[in-house]
């Protein structure tokens, strides 16, 4: 009987054997939203220190701006990926 650790580590890219362990990891996690809490707090951040950079705004202020800035930016990942699906779809057929 061959050992399923060692068909993984013969017969998968590195790429693939990073998405198991990402599943793995994701099924023993209890709280999943205090695991990517730091994640989404660093991701929020960027927005606030780009509308303001030297902190001279007020609290409510720079929130506003940042939920702007990061609508903006949602809204040109969406742009690139509705192009990029079409350019696909059009050299499929």
């Amino acid at each position: 009987m061959i050992c399923i650790t060692f068909m993984m580590s013969v017969m998968s890219t590195p790429a693939q054997r990073g998405r198991i362990g990402a599943h793995i990891s994701w099924s023993r996690t209890i709280d999943r939203t205090a695991r990517t809490e730091p994640g989404r707090r660093g991701f929020l951040a960027r927005f606030e220190r780009e509308v303001d950079p030297d902190g001279v705004l007020s609290e409510g202020e720079r929130a506003l701006r940042a939920e702007h800035a990061r609508k903006a930016y949602m809204q040109k990942l969406a742009l690139a990926s509705a192009a990029r699906r079409r350019k696909t779809a059009r050299a499929a057929g």
